[in-house]
């Protein structure tokens, strides 16, 4: 069986780690949860992009070398890593000997090819972007995007790769795999890109303008294009591994869809004779209280602080909650905390808070076994609302797994809080607190089936959370008394897995959150 290999973009070390930074690995970790949970074999990549000028330029600005430079910035993004807890398999940095061998490799191969050329370029240059320019990339006006920065002119020798060569096959393999992008109607943006022709890829920079790269092998005076070195990272970190290339997708922003990971990408595998990724998702971008995310205004996250305040798994829940993956939404202090308080601890730390309580009380701290058959619960009016939550169960894992697997995680999300949401309304309907006063046998029978319901409803909710609130459900099980076993799906059929479990007396969960001191929330 192929591994399902899923891999992030690599992070750029010119900066500290940031909300979009944290999104797309918690985003890339709930795909790869799920993908275990369903019983995949599954391969998760995450690193980083240590090469440039502007690496270069940073570390000199700080005057220590480039290589301490990234060791440093390297593990604040291993350490964002830990602290959200992502379960990646590999962290690859581009410095790494590894990476460095099969770029080396990769590019003799395509030298002695014929893919690869000399030639002199003359032309503008973002520094910001480190890529070359064309006019069609100027603004109406005549001026350049913001997103270039400052745009010079320049002339020299350089290495080209055939890049354009391969366009009239990228537009075909396109057409033939109309899913070959997630959300689909950006697979039409590159499309449209394409409509236009392709100029050859400048593939190196001069050692006098940019020492910190990947020396070509084939003329030592220039180092690897930036992107030519960091697209390699996907194969690179599995080239030894059997059973793992092609990755199944590749998880990025969708700033360097057009042209890095949808043009190059596959173009560069295909000279290389070497299989395309399956498939590419594109994620949307954050703004922060309606406006751009910036640390020069003060309106940005810091995420492992945030995290550090309001939890892990709080912060890991709004964000797969709030955004609709592909598309962009917005974060702010006030929708968040509207989502904590609403959701997790009114809704899910209720239900665990009542399921205890009422365990404890009614049931010596011991889940009883249900005072009716599931025969009775079918057939009996009197057991209308057990056989309704039953009922909306079935519903909600059948839409819960369809809605994952298309990576509609947010009304997933929305299904899972419906049932918890129906669960306590149960409990308000049944009212084992007044069950517990009565002698009547009958009543007796039903606030054991009641108590039963109520934990076996909390355990199968819980279920459904672990890709996306991995600590949470294991806190859970723990009160609950509940050892998992078998796979994720057995988990999720409704039973008496809890009959004579032991529960704690008490959990706090979601823990109300402290107003934030003024200035204190970079929201």
């Amino acid at each position: 069986m192929k591994t399902f290999y899923i891999t992030t973009a690599i992070d750029y070390v010119n900066g500290s780690p940031h909300l979009g930074h944290a999104y797309e690995k918690v985003l890339t970790d709930v795909i790869a949860r799920f993908r275990r949970l369903m019983g995949d074999q599954v391969y998760f990549l995450t690193g980083v992009d240590e090469h440039g000028q502007k690496v270069q330029q940073s570390a000199k600005k700080r005057g220590i070398d480039p290589q301490a430079f990234c060791d440093e910035v390297s593990q604040e993004f291993r350490a964002m890593c830990a602290k959200l807890d992502i379960s990646n398999d590999d962290f690859i940095r581009t410095t790494e000997p590894r990476h460095k061998a099969v770029v080396s490799r990769l590019l003799q191969q395509l030298f002695d090819q014929g893919e690869i050329y000399k030639a002199e370029y003359k032309g503008f240059y973002s520094t910001r972007q480190e890529q070359f320019l064309q006019e069609k990339d100027r603004q109406p006006d005549g001026s350049w995007p913001e997103i270039f920065g400052e745009v010079t002119e320049i002339t020299e020798s350089n290495y080209f790769f055939k890049l354009a060569k391969y366009q009239d096959w990228l537009i075909q393999f396109l057409k033939d795999n109309d899913d070959f992008i997630f959300p689909r109607y950006r697979q039409k943006q590159v499309l449209e890109f394409l409509a236009e022709p392709l100029n050859d890829l400048c593939i190196s920079r001069p050692k006098e303008r940019l020492e910190w790269g990947i020396p070509l092998p084939f003329d030592a005076g220039y180092v690897t294009y930036v992107w030519f070195d960091a697209l390699v990272n996907y194969y690179s970190a599995v080239e030894d591994k059997p059973g793992i290339w092609p990755a199944d997708f590749h998880v990025i922003g969708k700033d360097i869809l057009v042209p890095p990971h949808a043009v190059y990408w596959p173009i560069m595998l295909k000279a290389c004779g070497l299989p395309t990724p399956k498939s590419i998702l594109a994620h949307g971008w954050w703004s922060i209280n309606g406006t751009k995310m910036s640390k020069s205004t003060g309106n940005f996250v810091e995420p492992m602080a945030f995290a550090e305040q309001y939890g892990v798994d709080a912060l890991r829940f709004f964000m797969i909650r709030e955004m609709s993956v592909g598309q962009d939404s917005d974060f702010s202090l006030n929708q968040f905390l509207a989502r904590y308080n609403s959701e997790l601890a009114n809704n899910l730390g209720n239900l665990v808070n009542r399921t205890l309580n009422m365990t404890n009380r009614f049931g010596g701290g011991v889940v009883p076994a249900s005072g009716a058959s599931a025969a009775e619960i079918a057939a009996d009016a009197a057991l209308a609302p057990e056989r309704e939550l039953r009922a909306l169960w079935e519903k909600t894992r059948a839409e819960f797994i369809a809605l994952n697997e298309g990576f509609q995680f947010h009304i997933a999300l929305e299904r899972a809080f419906a049932f918890v949401t129906a669960t306590n309304r149960y409990v308000e309907q049944r009212a084992p607190w007044k069950l517990g006063k009565s002698t009547e046998p009958a009543d007796q029978a039903l606030l054991k089936t009641s108590l039963a319901t109520m934990a076996e409803a909390l355990r199968l909710g819980a279920t459904l959370l672990p890709a996306v609130m991995p600590s949470t459900t294991e806190k859970i099980y723990a009160v609950i008394g509940y050892a998992p076993a078998g796979t994720w799906r057995d988990r999720l059929v409704w039973g008496e897995t809890l009959t004579g479990a032991k529960v704690a007396e008490t959990a706090i969960l979601f823990p109300r959150p402290q107003a934030p001191e003024a200035g204190a929330a970079k929201v």
